[in-house]
């Protein structure tokens, strides 16, 4: 009898040790990583992060994009993040001001273009041609970097442009011509080639002078510190960089 009811104490104890080991196999698999990236990085971050996830199975990369002004600004006041990528040194430095950031690096850089409708109903050619009134423009707020780039160009023509909106960010901007609601709009090059066929661009030699550098960092308070080195690696990485110029960014 003390031998069956040996036996059975055994079972049910292996049984036991057998449930409190499955936890450890599910919880190993990864955990949700949180980049807060300029929204001109939409697709490019976008398809990293598929990469990455595949290269770590079980994480979850989760992006917040916008105007990198804002996305500091949420940073400093507290929001939970593990990478920023901005799209200029100003906004970064908002961030690693409240040292709330490692030293950033540099990984590509950006300039803008003029996008117009693919129909061009206003014949806009030139930069010079959205200083005519009849000319609808939108253009980025100055406070992010798309907007402080823009002031930059056109100050370097000497130009004054009234714009009849200004937008958060690039994309938003963007928009506006895809639309058919303005007839220009100055953005990104990246941001003209990721919308081919709805916008036709044109160069000017003025964007040469209001290059953007993009740096990106590792929060100081990252959730998972970790993997946001990881991610970090693989965006300064040759494939990270390769995605990259494919959509039109410059080598920094």
């Amino acid at each position: 009898m003390k031998f069956r009811r040996l036996v059975a104490a055994l079972t049910v104890a292996l049984a036991l040790a057998g449930c409190g080991s499955a936890p450890a196999t599910s919880t190993s698999t990864g955990k949700d990583l949180t980049v807060f990236a300029a929204a001109s990085l939409t697709g490019t971050f976008t398809e990293l992060g598929k990469t990455f996830e595949a290269a770590h199975p079980g994480t979850k990369v989760k992006f917040n994009f916008g105007s990198s002004a804002t996305l500091a600004q949420q940073i400093t006041q507290g929001a939970p993040a593990d990478v920023f990528a901005a799209a200029s040194p100003a906004t970064m430095k908002t961030v690693t001001d409240a040292s709330l950031a490692g030293s950033p690096t540099t990984f590509v850089r950006n300039k803008l273009q003029i996008a117009v409708p693919t129909a061009n109903p206003a014949k806009v050619a030139a930069l010079k041609d959205l200083a005519n009134p009849k000319v609808k423009v939108a253009l980025c707020a100055q406070q992010v970097p798309c907007g402080a780039a823009a002031v930059k160009a056109l100050d370097a023509a000497g130009l004054k442009v009234t714009p009849v909106t200004l937008e958060q960010d690039v994309k938003a901007t963007l928009t506006k011509v895809e639309l058919g609601e303005v007839d220009a709009a100055l953005v990104y090059t990246t941001d003209v080639l990721a919308a081919a066929g709805k916008v036709k661009g044109i160069e000017f030699p003025e964007a040469d002078k209001a290059i953007n550098d993009y740096p990106i960092a590792v929060l100081a308070k990252a959730p998972s510190g970790d993997l946001a080195k990881q991610f970090v690696d693989l965006v300064l990485s040759q494939q990270g960089k390769d995605v990259l110029t494919k959509a039109g960014f410059e080598a920094p």
